[in-house]
């Protein structure tokens, strides 16, 4: 799958992600930092490429519907986070586009699960 990795994730998870033949491209390597998230979004559609992030604003359906999109996989830390939960939370998602497709949907990673969005009559 073709990823894009937030610029709050920085280039931690992109090996991981790389390893399991996954297309990842960063924010930084294509020098948008400090994009709006709808600059964001939007090249995240023209490339064809879900955006993984730890933005919340990502989250919100109604704001980025997710069917107008290649996908949307929003990674939840907790408070008190540490190098090994944004890990972990990189394998759960790894995990999870081996069984699923992410196009059209958005994802909230959690540790040990995946809560799916999916728009109703888009089954």
């Amino acid at each position: 799958m073709k990823l894009k990795l937030d610029e709050n994730l920085g280039t931690r998870g992109q090996s991981v992600l790389q390893a399991a033949s996954h297309d990842v491209l960063t924010v930084s390597a294509q020098l948008l930092e400090g994009a709006s998230d709808e600059e964001l979004i939007e090249k995240c559609r023209q490339e064809s490429r879900a955006l993984v992030s730890l933005d919340l604003d990502f989250g919100n359906p109604l704001r980025f519907q997710p069917s107008k999109y290649p996908g949307i996989a929003v990674l939840r830390l907790p408070v008190k986070p540490s190098h090994s939960d944004l890990t972990n939370l990189i394998h759960t998602l790894v995990a999870a586009l081996k069984h699923d497709s992410l196009v059209g949907k958005l994802w909230i990673v959690e540790s040990g699960r995946v809560r799916v969005y999916q728009e109703p009559g888009q089954e």
